[in-house]
């Protein structure tokens, strides 16, 4: 393995985030010396790396804020910090930096992977074995909730993303609503593309849109060309492009050179900054995409105002940021709920600090402050968070509604949101 790179130039790197296998900086008095240290496995660099770049400061922040609410007493009697690693955007990668932080950092929790292709080996080779909590912020594959129903993850995985099979759904419909009734298909070659690209197809057809060719495409290649021209076969008026923003940057590029339509259907996280800027915001104007959606609470509010401040140059709206702050939370609250940093407690209080029924508490300091009042008086607390209430089912998901967007003159507007019933309803309507 390749040595990581030095603090000074990862910091670079990230926006002043932490460099791998450092521990988060303590921004609050609380328990001086003592820490908790949860790991935390993302992508920071390859072609999902902005995500986990992204997510990091969300990590960052969340732990910032608990800790300033905790002040002396601290989170079960410590400060809340997170050992960074790189995964490179490679399940390989993944798999060792997460067994590194089991066996030798002994942690009882990982917040990752970013990308599914991370988080389905983590999961089976080394968290769900070693009964080690993970929490995933935006690995969405189906794969995950048919793994947890057979019993491989143990219980000991969570998301709060929602899983692909309503996402592609929710695609399919806003698609043709767009009048999008052909269009040649391009997916990254893995477990999240593939699946993505099944639960699209069959809702897509059975719909009446006509999908004319479909291609997949492997990660960090040097051209798109030859993908490109065989999606291109036929003249397809529009391109459904399901990857992520560094390789889908050049492969928007060599369609529109190759003199493609420019009319693209998105993915969930190629609403990126970088993606518009690396294609030109000019051929971007017909470009619209779904994403897991929020329901907007005063958690939503306080994060939109305070990421931006810390986050070296993400916006709230930056994907997989949302998701990654309330992962933390929710970790942070149940390993104060726990009372102690020990994998099976801090996997039950998940659910606890999530349930219904309990004191609705909100993201900040002041929201932190309440929620840990009520767990030292052992009253029930319910986190609502950047991206609404949540509740995780058997398998660890979560269920939630679907943003709708389109991007114009190189910003990312939203349209609307569909509904998770409503993605239901229309799936009830397909052939079983």
């Amino acid at each position: 393995m390749t040595q990581l790179p030095s603090l000074l130039a990862l910091s670079a790197l990230l926006c002043a985030a932490l460099p791998a296998g450092a521990q988060a900086p303590a921004t609050a008095p609380g328990a001086p010396g003592c820490r908790h240290n949860v790991g935390m496995v993302v992508s920071l660099t390859g072609p999902a790396g902005r995500f986990g770049q992204a997510a990091s400061k969300s990590v960052e922040l969340a732990f910032r804020d608990l800790n300033a609410a905790a002040g002396a007493a601290g989170i079960a009697g410590c400060q809340l910090a997170f050992e960074l690693r790189d995964s490179q955007s490679q399940g390989s990668v993944a798999v060792d930096q997460a067994r590194q932080l089991v066996d030798l950092r002994k942690t009882p929790a990982i917040i990752g992977g970013i990308i599914s292709s991370d988080s389905i080996p983590m999961v089976t080779s080394v968290t769900a074995p070693a009964g080690v909590v993970q929490v995933s912020p935006a690995s969405s594959s189906p794969t995950l909730t048919r793994l947890a129903a057979e019993g491989q993850t143990r219980g000991w995985f969570f998301r709060t993303i929602t899983s692909d099979a309503l996402q592609g759904t929710a695609a399919a419909r806003y698609a043709l609503d767009q009048g999008m009734r052909q269009l040649a298909v391009i997916h990254v070659n893995n477990d999240f593309g593939v699946n993505m690209l099944a639960e699209f197809r069959k809702a897509y057809e059975a719909l009446g849109g006509k999908i004319t060719s479909i291609t997949p495409y492997n990660q960090s290649q040097a051209s798109y060309a030859p993908e490109v021209t065989r999606a291109l076969q036929g003249d397809p008026p529009a391109l459904y492009l399901i990857g992520y923003p560094g390789d889908g940057t050049t492969l928007l590029r060599t369609w529109l050179q190759q003199g493609g339509e420019p009319r693209f259907l998105l993915n969930d996280g190629m609403n990126s900054a970088d993606l518009i800027k690396g294609v030109g915001a000019q051929y971007l104007n017909n470009a619209f995409g779904t994403s897991s959606g929020t329901s907007r609470t005063p958690s939503t509010d306080y994060f939109a105002k305070a990421y931006p401040a810390m986050s070296g140059g993400f916006d709230a709206n930056a994907p997989a940021a949302d998701r990654s702050f309330d992962a933390a939370a929710i970790l942070g609250l149940a390993i104060a709920r726990a009372g102690r940093f020990e994998a099976a407690a801090i996997r039950d209080a998940v659910r606890e600090v999530t349930r219904p029924g309990g004191e609705v508490v909100h993201a900040g300091p002041e929201g932190f402050a309440r929620a840990l009042q009520l767990i030292r008086e052992r009253k029930p607390v319910r986190y609502v968070g950047v991206i609404g209430a949540v509740e995780f089912d058997r398998n660890g998901d979560i269920v939630g509604p679907f943003r709708l967007w389109r991007i114009q003159n190189g910003e990312v507007a939203t349209t609307g949101q569909m509904s998770a019933e409503d993605v239901q309803a229309v799936q009830a309507r397909l052939p079983r």
